[in-house]
């Protein structure tokens, strides 16, 4: 049973999921941010790792990539926070977030035997759509990391099964159409269509985009499995320039969820 896997089962309550830019401001700072998460709630960590063209990042993302790229970011170094957070952190899962050109360009098959080696639970990779992903969820597999796939509110019942074709570990509703921290996510509009998907899954749905106060994350939790949080724990790391900050978000975000 993977880490994943094993986190959703053990939680009786919708589990919080945090994303954080792999490297941003830069490399000490974000891994000091990073050791903290779980202490201070978050069941799952997704970890980005930093390219110059985010399609799908509003600008509070999209610029931490730009700060961490500026600082000197890159796949090895996202693959070192993730062996250095292992030393001390066997349970947490993390996933690592982003685009396929960095793992192209990395080499397919040597990125996942290095990502695995370094402690890496799963994948989302946001510009990947399953019809092109063979090569990559075959390697994935190989080496037991979860692809988690998107599902949108215009993804039809007709394409979903192509959609959880090979997914594991989780699905990820994006809740909004549009960019990451652009807009609020409305419950009212999302519940039926995750219900309507939970009668052709056993996966569990973790919703993200536009989930930024305990109290989204409180209205997300009713109706989902888990609750992601990126654009504003980046936006405190940014603002505050202080780990402890970034904790004490991510305490009142995970009491929310109790």
């Amino acid at each position: 049973m993977s880490r994943i896997e094993q986190t959703f089962k053990a939680l009786n309550r919708p589990a919080l999921v945090t994303f954080i830019m792999a490297g941003d401001p830069d490399a000490a700072t974000s891994l000091e941010v990073l050791k903290a998460l779980p202490g201070a709630g978050a069941d799952i960590i997704e970890l980005g790792m930093p390219f110059t063209d985010p399609m799908a990042d509003g600008p509070t993302i999209e610029l931490a990539g730009g700060r961490a790229l500026t600082a000197g970011a890159n796949m090895k170094q996202t693959l070192q926070m993730v062996r250095d957070f292992r030393e001390g952190n066997g349970e947490t899962p993390i996933v690592l977030m982003g685009y396929f050109n960095p793992i192209m360009q990395y080499g397919t098959n040597k990125f996942m035997d290095d990502a695995a080696t370094s402690g890496v639970d799963g994948l989302i990779i946001v510009d990947l759509p399953p019809e092109e992903a063979d090569e990559a969820l075959s390697a994935a597999k190989a080496k037991n990391i979860d692809i988690i796939r998107l599902i949108t509110p215009t993804t039809t019942m007709e394409r979903l099964p192509k959609v959880l074709e090979g997914a594991s570990g989780f699905l990820y509703y994006v809740s909004i159409t549009g960019v990451t921290g652009a807009a609020s996510a409305d419950l009212s509009t999302i519940k039926p269509h995750i219900k309507e998907i939970k009668t052709h899954t056993n996966l569990p749905i973790a919703i993200g985009f536009g989930i930024k106060t305990p109290e989204d994350a409180a209205n997300m939790g009713k109706i989902a499995d888990g609750v992601v949080v990126g654009s504003s724990i980046v936006q405190t790391i940014v603002e505050k320039q202080d780990p402890q900050s970034v904790s004490e978000q991510v305490k009142s975000l995970a009491s929310a969820l109790k």
